[in-house]
Order: C-alpha cells, then structure tokens, then sequence
C-alpha cells in the first residue's frame, strides 16, 4: 500500500506538459516538417512527479511518413514506451545496489517524493539499470582501456563465486585500478567454461600484464590456455589457506564433531546462566572482582574474599569467548574451536582449583562449580579429542612457520581480508620459503609423515606460480614498474561485500537463490563507487541519466531479452507436474 504524499506533490492534478522535436525542415530533403499526430503518454519524473506528456510528433509529406521526428526533451526525460524516468531509474538502481536497500525501502523512499511504484516495477527497474550500465561498459571499451595503458596495463584478478545449487558468478578485476571489467554466469568452473569469459575480455581490453587467481583447476587450464606467455600467478593467500585446509582440516572436524557430541557449549552456557543468577542477587560481587583485577593488592585476604561464583562466570565466559578468537581471515588462518578447546582444558583446571579453597559462598554455589567442573571432565576425558587437539598443535605451528616466511595474513595483524600481505620484496619471500621447505623436508619428524609430504608436493609444484617478479613497462610518461599483488584478496573482498549487500536487503545469509536470479552484470555497480572509471563512463556527460539517455532503446530491450533467456529457469508448469506425489507413476502411465 502507497501512503499518501499529496503534501509534497509539486501539482494539485498531474500537469500536462506538451513536447515537440526541435529540428523543423527534413533532414534530407530540408523541406518544413508536418503534424503527423499528437500521442499521449502518463510519466513520472523525480523532479516533476507524475504528468501527462503530450508529444507532437513530426514527419515530411515529400520524403514519407516512415521517419518521424520526436521529441529530445521527453525522451532525455522518459525512455521511449516507459512510464518511469531515467532519474527515478537510476535512483531505484543505486538504492537497490549500492545502498543495499530492499524493496519495501525503495518504494517508501519515491512515495516520499510522490513517485508511486509497485515492487515488481522496482525489481523491473532494477533489472534495466543493470542493463544500461552493461551497455555503457562496453560502449566506454576502449576509453577505459586508454585509462589502464596511462598506468601501464593491467593485472587481471580471476575468481568465482557460487553457493549450493547455484550458477558460479566468476568476475574480472584490474587491480591496478580496482575496476570489474567483465562477468559471467557459468554452470561450472571449467576450463571450456572459462575460456570463451577470458577470451572476450582480451578482445575487449587487450592481454594483461599477468593474471593471478586461486588454484581452481579449470581456471589454471583456461589461462595456460588463453595466456601461455602472460605470467600467471597464484594467490598467496588462496594457496596458504588450501594448504592449511589440506594439512589440518581432517583434525578441525574431528574436533568439532566432538565438540558437538557432548554439547559442551550449550551445557557451560547453562552453567553460566545459573552463576549468573546468582550474581544478579549480589551485584557487589561483581564489583569486589573488577577491583581486584584491575587493582590487585597482592593480599592473600584480598583474594580470599573474592566470590568463587564470580570467577567461576567469568572462566566459562572466556573459554566461550574462544570462539571469536580470530582476525577475519576464515579457516585455517583462524581456529576459533582450537583456541575454545584449550581454554576448556584451563578453565578445568581453575575450577578444580576453586574448588579446594575455602570460601564464604554459600553451600548450594559451590555445588555450582561441581557441575561445571563434571561437565569439563566429561569432554577432557574424551581421548580422540584430545589426541587430535595434540596433532593439530604440532600442525598449526608448522603452518605457522610457513604463513611467516610468505608474510600473508599476520597474526599480529586486524585487517582480515583487507590485508593483501606484507610489503615485502618478493625475492626474500622466496628465500625465506626456500628456507622453511629445506628444514620440513630434512626435519626428521616431519620428512616421513605424508601429509607433510603433501605439503612440500604443493610448494614444487607451483613454486614458479608463487612468486612474481616486478614487470617494467614502457609508457607514454616513461617506465613503470608493476609489481602483481601477491593475493587475490581483492576479489575475496568484493564477493564479502556483495554477500554483506544481499544480507542488508533480504536479511539472508544464502546467496543462492540471488545467485539464481541476478543478472551476470550485475558487479559492474562497484565501479560506480570508483571516481576515476565513473569519468571515463560518463565521458563529459554530467549524469548517469544523461548517458542511458543516450542509449538506443532497442539495443537495451535486445539486452533485457537475452538476459531473460540466459536464465535458466525450471517452466512453471514443469514445476507443477513434478510438486505431484505420484509423479513418476504418472510418467509410467505416460510411457506404457
């Protein structure tokens, strides 16, 4: 339901506004232009609101009736056939993916400037403005190639993003100068999937300085491929965490499932809630223990005083705090149930300690801390847990050492996916790498487990891939030196915010089904946040809504067809038929 926005209407009643073409001889034979007919046509412009556009429309009686002369001021306004104006187009596009709003925003937001609009209008419009900039892309090619060669070229980043069932989204990025230039839906990563997207983007754009992605297969296939002689670079990042994940992964879940097994998180939590009712009766607990903590006297009788029940919350609330321990980088740089089950194994230890010191507390909050300690007994008692938080220890410090020597993700560091590694000159990241594989392979522990074996297998085998040297290119203002980014962590930080968007709009962690139904283009909206590729687009136009002015209408109603068609959508009545229980004996009778 709209709400009501007459207060702000600029006009009582829609006003009519007539429009005529500007030209008035033909433009072949220069005779004086003749009435043809007069069409009207309801609109509605952010600036003007809904109003009625007469249009008078222009022909040559010598020449024919075939070419008409129209309008250029409505049609700047208003797309040809369209109710909406580009202003209120453009407006719905950058709400929807810039902003992130959802639909119910969007509409209460052009209510308020008395434009009144239906959801399946904004998702339309939406849809369009998607279009329009794709469009405008690939009009601006060479422009924005010019704008790349000014800084030497650019460095093509690789990567794809897909959830569930979903198509894989699989995006091109210059990280030279931050901007998308290129998409596609694939049903797959692979090579012959990947091949024709890498294609298209030379053609548009010209060979890269190098390429650097994670270490998918098929895109490693595509670009030896496509770019034989490029230098083509794995991500840093990516080839650590595959390492990682290769090399502990197993244990991680053991750890997990064990974890899980005894419920132990939910049961301490209990545990807490009850200590904390306790503490809620006497708040000056609390604060006798802050006081302490933070001022200690070093009196044994100081200590003496202070509340078990207290000390017994405030270890169950650190040992749960080991879940958020971590600095944004995921798995396996951040082992948040690693650091939860050594907290355990010390939080045990404490309250059994608590529980041999005589204290004032009552009777029953000592009975408190038995519970707590019975269900730690219970999960450290577990020998599996235990054998395989010791094996991956000794695994995590061997990661450890190799994530130091590559300078990528630093422990001491807050950024998360926002650091793109040290900046540190390649060839002693080498050296130092070179170091760590010649003390793994000749350490005597490690040389005969096979897992580190596979880990030294990966060095070798993409030590060529790993390490870039910096690439002199001559330019019009002389020689520039490109050094790659050693981590595609620039296009991990690109799908983070496109899923953070999807989640501020439809309040969903899933982005399968948006996966399903976006247009491929659809990334192309983050260049819009980047000044200088929004100069190169617009081209000494002063507006989005001056430049898709200035587009063909069939081409973009070409575009919005093909868009429709790529989608690969189950037919309605297909999805009927096979909802039905008795489906597969309907097909038997069918067949018999």
């Amino acid at each position: 339901m709209i709400e009501d926005t007459s207060s702000c209407c600029l006009f009582p009643e829609p006003p009519i506004l007539c429009f005529k073409p500007m030209q008035t001889t033909c433009s072949d034979c220069h005779a004086q232009l003749n009435v043809l007919k007069t069409r009207v046509k309801s609109a509605l412009t952010m600036h003007i609101g809904p109003f009625i556009a007469h249009e008078t429309l222009l022909h040559c009686k010598r020449c024919g009736a075939e070419t008409l002369y129209v309008s250029d001021d409505l049609h700047k306004l208003v797309p040809d056939r369209c109710t909406f104006g580009y202003d209120v187009l453009v407006h719905v596009g950058k709400a929807l993916f810039l902003r992130h709003r959802n639909t119910r925003e969007v509409i209460d937001e052009l209510a308020a400037k008395n434009i009144p609009i239906s959801a399946s209008e904004i998702d339309y419009l939406g849809r369009k403005f998607i279009v329009y900039l794709a469009i405008a892309h690939r009009q601006r090619t060479d422009k924005i190639k010019a704008a790349m060669q000014v800084k030497g070229g650019y460095v093509l980043h690789l990567d794809g993003t897909c959830e569930g069932n979903s198509p894989l989204l699989m995006t091109g990025l210059d990280s030279i100068s931050e901007i998308v230039l290129g998409n596609v839906k694939l049903p797959s990563e692979k090579a012959d999937k990947i091949i024709p997207f890498l294609r298209e983007i030379i053609s548009m754009f010209g060979p890269p300085l190098a390429v650097v992605h994670d270490m998918g297969r098929g895109i490693l296939k595509a670009v030896a491929k496509v770019l034989p002689d490029t230098p083509d670079f794995i991500c840093h990042f990516h080839f650590l965490r595959d390492i990682g994940k290769d090399l502990f992964g197993n244990e991680y879940a053991i750890i997990r499932n064990r974890l899980k097994k005894h419920g132990i998180t939910s049961r301490i939590r209990q545990r807490a809630s009850a200590l904390k009712k306790i503490m809620d009766d006497n708040p000056c607990l609390i604060d006798a223990f802050y006081c302490h903590v933070e001022n200690p006297s070093g009196r044994p009788e100081a200590t003496a005083g202070l509340s078990q029940v207290v000390i017994a919350y405030s270890l169950i609330q650190w040992a749960l705090d080991g879940k958020n321990q971590g600095k944004g980088y995921g798995f396996p740089f951040d082992q948040p149930l690693v650091a939860f089950a050594q907290r355990l194994n010390v939080v045990y230890a404490q309250i059994n300690r608590l529980k041999n010191v005589r204290s004032s507390d009552a009777k029953n909050d000592h009975k408190a801390l038995v519970k707590v300690s019975g269900d730690l007994k219970q999960v450290l008692s577990d020998t599996v847990l235990c054998q395989t938080i010791a094996e991956i220890e000794s695994k995590i410090k061997v990661f450890e050492k190799l994530r130091d020597a590559m300078r990528i993700a630093p422990r001491s560091g807050c950024q998360g996916l926002n650091c793109d590694g040290a900046d540190t000159n390649i060839q002693t990241i080498e050296k130092r790498v070179n170091k760590f594989h010649d003390w793994l392979g000749n350490h005597d522990k490690f040389s005969k487990n096979t897992d580190y074996g596979k880990l030294i297998e990966q060095l070798d085998k993409y030590w060529e891939k790993l390490f870039a040297d910096p690439i002199d290119i001559k330019t019009a203002s002389g020689k520039v030196t490109i050094q790659p980014q050693r981590t595609n962590n620039i296009m991990e930080r690109f799908f983070r915010d496109l899923k953070r968007g999807n989640r501020r709009k439809t309040g969903n962690n899933s982005m399968c089904k948006t996966l399903q139904a976006m247009l491929a283009d659809t990334p192309l909206v983050k260049n819009l946040e980047n000044r200088e590729y929004v100069d190169v687009l617009l081209d000494g136009k002063a507006t989005l809504e001056e430049l898709f002015g200035d587009i063909n209408n069939k081409a973009l109603r070409k575009e919005l067809h093909n868009a429709k068609s790529s989608v690969d959508k189950v037919p309605a009545k297909i999805k009927k038929i096979i909802a039905k229980p008795m489906f597969s004996e309907i097909i038997q009778n069918i067949l018999n």
